[in-house]
């Protein structure tokens, strides 16, 4: 690729230093560059959906080549912008919210607003920043939003390190949303950082439904984020009792990782809790007729597995929780409700009730 002459002798190194600033004044917790070739993640990836472990998410094979190489999928791509943005938010304390069974658990990322546009409108104004001093660049921006092999990135970038928890894993912990700046600008790379997890296996051993294995590969199939967000039909009758009262997405291997011992409440307003839904009552949450479900999650993340999963994830709940009239009596609204998934987990999670099979 030829450069403009502007950019040709242009001093990138000083560029990427000014990135790094740029990124850290918009709020992101570190920006660090990666190169596009990514070999070995593309192996991992083909061997894992080779493995079916990937379950219903039939996207995660449908762009081929173009996720695990950055210039298949945007032309002239020859380097990468990685940049995290903590989330941990000042919520109900997430080990007593899973202690109590009457309680809803719902992952920490989404207790807040939808991070997918807040990471995106950062990177936009750190790419018009580095436009400012470099003049029109070619670019794309993304969080979470495309076929992006993001951990792998961020981990070449030296970000952090894959966690046998299979999420990126820094000194002051995991909990923190990642976006990326696909760009033409030929920006020197950051080296990876050492992994840190030595021989601890806390997070494999804390997986409620053995999902995670030491050599750090997750068989989505089993993994409670995947059945209560990217699943859409029926969860296993095996793995119901497994879920607990987590309703929305798992944090477990996290909550356990010695690491986020050091992390640090975001400072982002948007990260905090809406409608107290760090520590609301499952009878309430299941309360929710459609339009206030639609009300209560606009501009979440939780509102894109709709109102009939939202349901079934509850149902599943109520019939972990202890024994009571109450918990009777909300499943019981549900008994005829128009969709047969949602008639299915509350004949279910009535019957445990009934029979007592629930927690005690």
């Amino acid at each position: 690729m030829t450069l403009p002459q502007h950019r040709a002798a242009m001093d990138y190194e000083q560029l990427a230093d000014a990135i790094r600033r740029w990124g850290r004044e918009l709020g992101f917790r570190d920006v660090r560059i990666a190169g596009v070739d990514l070999p070995e993640a593309e192996a991992q990836l083909f061997a894992w959906l080779a493995e079916g472990h990937h379950g219903d998410m039939e996207y995660m094979a449908r762009h081929g080549t173009k996720r695990s190489r950055p210039a298949e999928l945007v032309p002239g791509t020859v380097s990468v912008i990685c940049a995290r943005m903590a989330y941990w938010p000042a919520a109900a304390d997430a080990q007593a919210v899973l202690a109590d069974a009457s309680l809803a658990y719902v992952s920490r990322y989404a207790l807040g607003r939808d991070y997918h546009k807040l990471v995106r409108a950062r990177l936009a104004r750190l790419a018009e920043r580095i436009a400012e001093a470099v003049g029109p660049f070619g670019h794309r921006v993304f969080s979470d939003s495309a076929p992006v092999l993001e951990k792998p990135l961020a981990a070449q970038a030296g970000l952090g390190w894959a966690g046998k928890h299979t999420n990126l894993l820094t000194r002051d912990g995991s909990w923190f949303f990642l976006g990326e700046i696909y760009t033409d600008l030929p920006l020197p790379p950051d080296a990876p950082v050492t992994n840190h997890c030595g021989r601890c296996t806390a997070c494999v051993e804390a997986c409620p439904t053995a999902a995670l294995s030491a050599d750090g590969r997750i068989d989505a199939r089993l993994c409670i984020s995947y059945l209560t967000i990217e699943h859409h039909g029926t969860i296993p009758e095996s793995l119901r009792p497994l879920l607990g009262n987590r309703i929305y997405g798992c944090d477990d291997c996290q909550l356990v990782c010695p690491w986020n011992r050091f992390a640090q409440p975001s400072t982002e307003a948007d990260f905090a809790p809406r409608h107290g839904l760090d520590a609301a009552s499952l009878t309430t949450l299941f309360d929710w007729d459609e339009a206030t479900f639609l009300a209560r999650t606009a501009g979440s993340p939780i509102r894109r597995i709709g109102h009939e999963r939202w349901l079934r994830n509850i149902a599943v709940a109520l019939g972990n929780a202890p024994p009571g009239p109450a918990i009777v009596a909300a499943l019981r609204t549900r008994q005829d409700h128009p969709s047969p998934l949602v008639r299915e987990h509350v004949a279910w999670a009535l019957k445990r009730q009934l029979d007592g099979d629930a927690a005690g």
